[in-house]
């Protein structure tokens, strides 16, 4: 029996397929799935079952699913130790949905690092909003940001909301657009496909069919489609207003528009958080924190620069 045996196993179980696990680990559905298959050949037990509704844990899955989230969370804090016994930087791993990773974190985590030099080292992710609870519970990411985290009970996660905002809908300069909304074509970046974004809500009070819809690596790269007159594009209100004021692209009257939202941050409870986590719950409520979420559009020095993929440690 190995961490990465049981880490696969808590994952599927909490996220409920092979895939979702396998995506948040970074890794490929086989190794999920071999991993888990060692795992129910050491133990003598099948743990989960599929059904109709996903995975299904057995009675001793069960039973295990509490003692191995325990050694996995045991697993992270003994790693942390060492690399603090070494003098290493604390690590602080920050995962958000597609937007926000776009815009908002690299200015954030940059001002952040200005105030504890070579101390904290900072790795940034995208993750679905589903996955964000699990992987902070498991010590898979320190911090996770997002429109919204599901609130479960299992997970000693506490969310806060930290900035509030509004979601409008843009298109080319001076289109005309008419007739019903689900007839439009609506151009997102991954975050329009997350059921727990603003975005993905939006598109499912208004019952657009998956048709209609095309998703663009970011969302810059959706908003130049619609700007060139390819669709309509959810936005964040305050992160399109120079595009807005130069003509670039216009806001479309639509149903539920503009829709108010918030940005939350996931994190363990107090008494389980690092220095480094604590530090950065404190920044973001700083006005420094508050304007780079405002008009995060400065930039940040190309030796800062990271780019949004997920780190995590897999044997």
């Amino acid at each position: 029996m190995t961490l990465t045996q049981l880490n696969a196993f808590v994952l599927v179980a909490r996220l409920g397929s092979v895939t979702a696990a396998a995506n948040a680990l970074g890794v490929s559905e086989p190794a999920v799935s071999q991993a888990l298959s060692a795992l129910r050949q050491h133990l003598g037990d099948q743990l989960l079952t599929r059904s109709p509704a996903g995975m299904t844990l057995t009675a001793g899955g069960s039973r295990l699913l509490a003692s191995a989230s325990q050694i996995v969370v045991l697993g992270a804090e003994a790693h942390a130790a060492v690399r603090a016994a070494q003098g290493a930087p604390e690590q602080l791993r920050v995962v958000a949905t597609s937007t926000v990773a776009e815009f908002v974190i690299g200015p954030l985590m940059e001002a952040f690092t200005r105030r504890y030099p070579g101390s904290v080292e900072v790795s940034v992710g995208v993750a679905m909003t589903k996955e964000m609870g699990v992987l902070v519970a498991n010590r898979l990411a320190d911090v996770a940001i997002s429109p919204s985290v599901p609130d479960d009970p299992a997970l000693a996660v506490v969310t806060e909301p930290i900035f509030r905002y509004r979601v409008v809908v843009v298109t080319a300069r001076q289109s005309s657009l008419r007739g019903n909304p689900r007839q439009w074509r609506w151009l997102v970046d991954p975050s329009g496909t997350d059921p727990g974004t603003a975005a993905g809500q939006l598109l499912d009070r208004l019952g657009i069919p998956e048709n209609k819809i095309r998703v663009f690596p970011n969302q810059t790269a959706a908003q130049a489609a619609a700007a060139d007159g390819g669709g309509v594009a959810p936005a964040v209100e305050h992160l399109v207003a120079q595009q807005l004021r130069r003509g670039e692209l216009s806001l479309v009257d639509a149903p539920g528009v503009p829709m108010d939202a918030r940005w939350h941050i996931a994190i363990l409870e107090r008494q389980q958080r690092s220095a480094a986590v604590s530090a950065l719950r404190r920044f973001l409520g700083t006005p420094e924190a508050m304007h780079l979420m405002r008009s995060p559009g400065a930039g940040v020095p190309p030796s800062r620069f990271r780019p949004p993929v997920y780190v995590t440690i897999w044997s």
